[in-house]
């Protein structure tokens, strides 16, 4: 009797789950450990816990957030790829948009979801990506129908795309630069002699900014980068600057 437990647990979908929002996490976990093929082997608060725990156990799924504090999801996924683990690992955000779901095929992931996704949706993801095939903008991919999906979306894309191992930013090196200064609550003129470059670029790359970010005002700007994780909280001193 207890070989046969065994072996109907060897056979269900082994899951880690990853998130920093205790009550947010404890509902996935709950929802998917109702489900007859599925088990829980692990879950996590953190990145870099998280990809030990993914290194230790080797789940067959791993549901991970984007948006995790030391390692993001985006990296954990570009490290599980490099490092050849079989875990296939399924993205989560509560900031859907195609950009980002473009960014986390790249890293290496095999879904990718908004996080207000309905409980048996969620199942069923699940069952999918174990079963080797590939789920973004909620449709259901193989890897070459994948393939032929992402060149037709990046062809579309305006944007930029920073490596797969960073976290996903539409801007380029330098507007990211002068949001990092924007962060830390510099003002122009501060920006401009610390990056050694004229008043009036560092105001054409701050309008670029708002108008990549769809907001009107730099305090809006940081809000909108620090929660999709483009910058941290660290050293952060928001003020109002003409």
């Amino acid at each position: 009797m207890k070989d046969k437990e065994t072996n109907l647990g060897a056979n269900k979908i082994s899951l880690i789950v990853v998130d920093d929002h205790p009550l947010f996490r404890q509902g996935v976990v709950d929802t998917l450990s109702l489900e007859a093929d599925m088990r829980i082997v692990a879950q996590s608060a953190a990145g870099d816990e998280a990809l030990e725990l993914i290194r230790a156990k080797k789940p067959d799924v791993a549901v991970l957030d984007v948006n995790l504090p030391g390692m993001n999801g985006q990296q954990i996924t570009h490290q599980i790829t490099r490092e050849k683990i079989p875990t296939r690992v399924i993205l989560m955000t509560g900031y859907d948009d195609v950009e980002q779901a473009i960014h986390a095929a790249l890293a290496g992931a095999y879904g990718y979801c908004s996080k207000d996704i309905q409980p048996q949706n969620l199942a069923q993801l699940v069952r999918e990506v174990a079963g080797g095939k590939f789920v973004f903008a909620g449709k259901l991919f193989s890897r070459r129908e994948l393939d032929s999906w992402l060149k037709d979306s990046m062809e579309g894309a305006f944007r930029s795309y920073s490596e797969p191992g960073s976290p996903y930013r539409p801007l380029s090196d330098r507007e990211m630069e002068v949001l990092d200064c924007v962060v830390r609550g510099m003002s122009n003129k501060e920006i401009a002699n610390l990056l050694n470059i004229s008043h009036q670029t560092v105001k054409n790359h701050v309008t670029s900014i708002l108008r990549k970010f769809g907001v009107e005002d730099r305090t809006q700007a940081v809000v909108f980068a620090l929660k999709r994780g483009w910058v941290t909280l660290k050293d952060v001193n928001i003020r109002t600057q003409e």
